[in-house]
């Protein structure tokens, strides 16, 4: 079974950074797509940043471009969200997903199979 573990959320000052890892475990795809995701209280899910592993290509929600970062380290089976320039509307709890396949990632509106638990970002004025 695949066990998706997020970390690294917390509190944070507007203006701070911070970095999720979603740390993976029964997952044997040669390939395969990466999201991560929030929710804030009242929101609808929203898709924050794909990854594809076949290609590298990636998607970043516009309220995010150029503040946030997406990555993976195969070798320890690790996914990351690295987040610069915090706002306060950046808080939510924030999933990250995996799915199995050869994807070429241009929105995150792929099927997610595996999600994680979350883990919470707050970010103070």
């Amino acid at each position: 079974e695949v066990q998706l573990v997020e970390s690294g959320g917390g509190l944070v000052q507007a203006g701070g950074s911070l970095r999720l890892s979603c740390a993976a475990s029964g997952f044997t795809f040669d390939d395969y797509a990466i999201g991560w995701f929030r929710q804030a209280p009242g929101k609808e899910r929203e898709a924050v940043s794909c990854i594809s592993s076949s290609d590298g290509s990636t998607y970043y929600a516009d309220s995010v471009i150029g503040r946030f970062t997406i990555s993976s380290d195969n070798a320890k089976n690790t996914m990351y969200l690295q987040m610069d320039s915090l706002k306060p509307e950046d808080t939510a709890v924030y999933y990250c997903a995996v799915t199995g396949g050869d994807y070429v990632i241009v929105a995150c509106s792929i099927d997610f199979d595996y999600w994680g638990q979350g883990t919470q970002v707050t970010v103070s004025s």
